[in-house]
């Protein structure tokens, strides 16, 4: 399913793939989840994009081939391609273990080919191993596990955790942060019922509309809605010395607000991308803690209603794109 155009909806295309070059494995996708990256994308949000371009960077896949100079994997394989695509390693961010800034990076279904399709090339060494499990519930963790990971840490040691905006990311986030022993505030979209009702079924301590405080200050706020007015108001609902992590790619702009929501040394700070390590650390832990995706599943050729699904906020969990089974 390809980008033709921004804003237009995908269509389904047949392409040949080349052979795997140096470094590169083509990989048979058994499963991609849709991010809301992939509409920051189809909408045009993100700059320099190139049509056309294969949305999808949660794959989970088996390797077909592998080009010269592939070490790690082997034909059959699971492996996962995350957003993290190629960096440089010779830049500053690079060389000081911070490559998820990398001035020349690459990424996984906006500056290369994604996972909305059968097949996808991708670089071995930003590949990674997966725990066991059904590929679609697998999925979600590449960015939505991977990107709460980073933000969890970025949030510091939080008793009380805000997660505004409960949908793929903070429903994962909300298991390890209960298994961590953390009481979690979950702020949805207000009115939204099943959300709310979701997120304390997965042990949230407080579920609530983000128009809502509540009901005790929190230590730390993590904004996986991209709705720039919800920094001030998680600025209002830390106590002094808190932090605000914003943890997507686009946010819509940040209103003004009295710099007496700020003081008491509060923080905001954002998250970006990730680092190799960060997967496989996060993926080890997933495996160990058995962190459960609740996913919604479509067909390849669905995507275009997954998409609006997901941008309706009608999405419980993940969405998931399923492909075929391929012949043995």
């Amino acid at each position: 399913m390809r980008l033709v155009e921004c804003g237009a909806p995908l269509e389904l295309t047949e392409l040949s793939l080349p052979p795997p070059a140096e470094h590169e494995i083509l990989i048979a996708v058994e499963a991609c989840g849709v991010c809301r990256t992939d509409l920051h994308v189809l909408d045009g949000e993100l700059p320099d994009i190139h049509t056309p371009l294969t949305l999808g960077h949660e794959v989970v896949g088996r390797v077909l081939a592998a080009g010269p100079g592939v070490e790690r994997f082997r034909r059959d394989d699971r492996v996962g391609v995350p957003w993290l695509a190629h960096t440089c390693g010779v830049c500053p961010y690079c060389r000081c273990g911070r490559e998820n800034l990398c001035i020349d990076a690459r990424f996984t279904g906006y500056t290369r080919n994604g996972g909305y399709a059968e097949q996808v090339l991708a670089d071995a060494r930003y590949c990674l191993a997966l725990p066991c499990g059904p590929a679609a519930e697998i999925a979600p963790l590449l960015c939505a596990g991977l990107i709460g990971y980073r933000a969890y840490r970025a949030a510091g040691d939080a008793a009380n955790l805000g997660l505004y905006g409960f949908g793929a990311a903070a429903h994962l986030l909300a298991q390890l942060a209960r298994l961590d022993g953390r009481r979690v505030f979950a702020f949805t979209r207000p009115g939204d019922g099943e959300a709310q009702r979701f997120a304390l079924g997965l042990g949230a301590a407080w579920a609530g509309g983000s128009d809502e405080r509540a009901p005790e200050p929190l230590d730390s706020a993590i904004l996986f809605a991209p709705v720039g007015a919800l920094i001030p108001a998680a600025l209002a609902a830390v106590r002094p010395g808190g932090r605000v992590v914003c943890a997507g790619i686009h946010m819509s702009d940040v209103p003004a607000f009295p710099y007496r929501l700020l003081f008491g040394e509060r923080q905001v700070s954002s998250v970006a991308n990730l680092t190799r390590r960060d997967g496989e650390e996060f993926m080890a832990l997933a495996g160990r803690l058995r962190l459960a995706s609740k996913v919604e599943r479509f067909a390849l050729s669905d995507a275009n209603r997954a998409l609006e699904r997901l941008r309706s906020g009608a999405i419980t969990g993940a969405a998931v794109l399923e492909m075929p089974a391929r012949a043995t």
